[in-house]
């Protein structure tokens, strides 16, 4: 099957945007950073069965890795996969750092409400979060540790986490292929750890084509031999499902 990278669907996101849909199995979502210097805060969930989402330690012990890149996999908490990492021109994305509330936001930059500032009001990544996870029927309970595409944290020599500055450059995308029919949630709220005293957002845009289904010698599973139990895993829930 060859795979078509015809549009099926596109938005741009601008300031601190949110956004979440349902992006289906046999899909692929690319995240596209239109200006250099982005943060994409996800969430991701079986949008089938909302109980099963993202682990981050078992993605990270079972690839033995810290960041995410090309050709990495997302694994869930039902040792499955979620999604996996075709195409990345950025290299480098944080899974440890988490997001900003409220008080976080406003002690780095004070406050700046709609009321005062209407689309350009200061919003925090925990918020935005709730607000597209209450569209799904999901709330704090479904919280759980979030993906930082685009932003590059490293540790020093003690173990404290270093953020990277110009990590990624305007037109520096990433593609994930939906491995089963996927709830998204994301939003572009800056990044904890990003040490600019400014308050500012960077556009992305999104879109999602259809992707060709991957065969023996796929990158991403041939990765890790915990993607290769992971996607067997994925395979027989499809089998006995539908």
């Amino acid at each position: 099957m060859t795979e078509s990278k015809e549009v099926l669907y596109e938005v741009e996101l601008t300031g601190a945007g949110m956004w979440s849909k349902v992006v289906g199995r046999g899909k692929t979502l690319r995240i596209e950073d239109l200006d250099g210097g982005a943060n994409v805060g996800m969430l991701i969930y079986n949008a089938d069965e909302r109980q099963e989402r993202y682990n981050m330690p078992d993605t990270l012990k079972g690839q033995q890795i810290f960041f995410l890149r090309n050709p990495y996999c997302l694994h869930s908490d039902m040792g499955r996969l979620l999604c996996s990492i075709t195409e990345d021109r950025c290299g480098w994305h944080d899974t440890v750092c988490g997001f900003l509330d409220a008080d976080q936001v406003k002690a780095k930059f004070g406050t700046r409400s709609f009321q005062d500032a209407g689309n350009h009001h200061y919003q925090n990544a925990r918020d935005c979060f709730l607000t597209e996870l209450g569209k799904w029927g999901l709330g704090e309970r479904d919280l759980v540790p979030n993906l930082n595409w685009f932003s590059k944290v490293t540790p020093d020599d003690q173990g404290a986490l270093k953020y990277i500055p110009g990590n990624s450059q305007a037109g520096d995308f990433i593609e994930l292929r939906m491995e089963m029919n996927a709830l998204i949630v994301l939003n572009t709220c800056a990044h904890p750890l990003n040490p600019d005293p400014e308050y500012r957002t960077h556009s992305v845009k999104l879109s999602v084509h259809r992707s060709a289904p991957p065969g023996p010698d796929d990158p991403c599973l041939q990765s890790s031999p915990e993607n290769e139990r992971a996607f067997r895993n994925t395979e027989d829930y499809h089998k006995l499902r539908f």
